[in-house]
């Protein structure tokens, strides 16, 4: 068993450092990187643009320069989100909430470089899993109905209302309303419009790239106006001294990392959630093990270092089922999923024993593609930081227009560029008012999917509500739901029982 294990691995290293392979993979990563920087443009549009590339390229030298494209932008995403509160994907939205203040405080090279290296071990830590346990972690994600994926986004959207630096009052507000954007568009089950406004373009929902980068990039563009220089964030030289973690940060990482890992390799395995889910609950689940919470928000790089390798896990352990069981976990697996089918490969049970040369030879250039990131990363980390030297009334305008184009080219609409814009004063007035967006993000981003797994649990049930607490898996997130309310919730209501019973005396 040993044996044929290793010669597997030795197959796959073969396969991923033959030159042409090698080529792409470096490709891929390189395209990745530079298309998760930018604000919008996210890695469905880059694969969807390098899609008809793979028609001349081998079958396996097509799957690890978009398999590269996939888990690059990843790194890529965090660069902005660290530098301007602008998420280059929706995946590193919540980096935003402690690698910009940190940024702010003059450590904008060691917010990188944590993101780069929690990011590697995160991406480690689920290849070691796509290896040795994809058949078998496979099959429990099969054990998940329609019950079980309503119940742990509950559980994930409870917990997102942690997310706030305030009251978790606000956080639940915010998923509320994230909740009610979601359910704009066409309804699942009967096809019918609903919350469209009379607006055509809305038949699909809001944009969630228009969203985010209006809750997020417009928004922060609109609180640096007339804010003064000395305010805004300043740049220095970066040495490598000046990146390199103390040894107080290097404990204060590598538990978050490895937790971090952990919620993104089970969250990537199951199919319909996806890195943005992972990161979320990852940082949920850090601020709620912190013995000093209050810091998250204001610059703990174990706030970044959770979500970064969490969507870093969540991104590689998404192969499993795609790979395992044919079912794509998202859009992008789906198009990944129609690579491998144009040129005759089915992917599925029998994919590992039918293919192995393709299979082992895309798993070890995970590990190839993972490495190139690193080195990539890690040297450009001073020229990332040059950005905050460019003056402001030039950097912003720019990156607004980078926003509208990104926004513009996800799906051709102007629509949307209005709709990035509008949200950007909502993003405004949500800061004005300190109410945090990055609950609004999530909830947003689950609505559609927890409203079509609870009318599916209802239908398989005939109507009863039971079945969340009749399935055992179902049950314990259900538990863990409420626990995290509990423990969020009671805190303030003892505050306000003892202020009224003082008020009293």
């Amino acid at each position: 068993m040993m044996s044929e294990f290793l010669s597997n691995i030795l197959l796959g290293l073969e396969t991923a450092l033959g030159a042409q392979n090698l080529l792409f993979c470096f490709i891929g990563v390189t395209v990745g990187t530079f298309v998760g920087a930018l604000p919008g443009l996210g890695p469905l549009a880059a694969i969807s643009l390098a899609l008809p590339i793979t028609y001349y390229l081998d079958p396996t030298a097509a799957l690890i320069m978009l398999a590269g494209i996939f888990y690059g932008t990843q790194y890529g995403g965090a660069i902005s989100s660290i530098l301007l509160n602008l998420p280059g994907t929706a995946t590193a939205a919540v980096t935003c909430i402690d690698g910009y203040p940190l940024a702010r405080q003059g450590k904008p090279g060691l917010a990188l470089f944590v993101t780069a290296i929690s990011s590697f071990f995160g991406s480690t830590f689920a290849i070691l899993l796509v290896m040795g346990f994809a058949p078998i972690i496979a099959a429990f994600a099969l054990r998940f109905g329609s019950a079980e994926y309503f119940s742990v986004m509950i559980l994930g959207l409870v917990a997102a209302s942690t997310l706030t630096v305030g009251s978790p009052l606000k956080g639940l507000v915010m998923v509320a309303i994230g909740l009610a954007l979601g359910l704009a568009g066409t309804d699942v089950n009967t096809g019918l419009y609903r919350f469209t406004f009379g607006f055509l373009e809305l038949s699909d929902g809001f944009s969630l790239v228009a969203v985010a980068m209006g809750l997020f990039g417009v928004a922060e563009i609109l609180t640096s106006i007339g804010v003064p220089a000395a305010e805004r964030l300043s740049h220095k030289q970066i040495t490598l001294k000046s990146m390199w973690p103390s040894k107080a940060d290097w404990k204060l990482i590598w538990k978050p990392a490895l937790r971090g890992s952990s919620v993104g390799s089970f969250v990537g395995a199951l199919p319909g959630t996806g890195p943005g889910i992972a990161a979320f609950m990852a940082y949920a689940l850090e601020k709620k093990l912190s013995r000093t919470p209050k810091r998250f928000g204001h610059g703990a790089l174990e706030g970044i270092a959770a979500p970064e390798s969490s969507n870093n896990a969540s991104a590689q352990a998404a192969f499993i089922p795609t790979l395992s069981l044919g079912i794509p976990g998202d859009a992008i697996m789906a198009v990944l999923l129609g690579a491998m089918m144009l040129h005759g490969i089915t992917p599925g049970p029998a994919l590992i024993s039918e293919h192995p040369t393709m299979f082992w030879g895309l798993i070890m250039s995970f590990w190839i593609g993972n490495i190139l990131l690193l080195v990539l990363n890690i040297p450009l980390i001073g020229i990332w930081v040059r950005m905050l030297s460019i003056p402001y009334h030039i950097l912003y305008p720019a990156v607004l227009v980078f926003i509208c184009i990104g926004v513009y080219s996800s799906d051709n609409s102007v629509f949307d560029v209005y709709i990035v814009l509008i949200f950007g004063v909502v993003g405004y007035f949500l800061r004005w008012f300190d109410y945090p967006a990055a609950p609004l993000l999530l909830g947003f981003i689950l609505g559609p999917l927890l409203e079509e797994h609870f009318r599916r649990a209802l239908l398989l049930a005939r109507g009863d509500a039971l079945i969340f607490l009749e399935r055992p898996i179902s049950l314990v997130f259900i538990l863990l739901s409420v626990m995290f309310l509990a423990g969020s919730l009671l805190p303030k209501v003892k505050q306000l029982l003892i202020r009224s019973g003082a008020g009293a005396d």
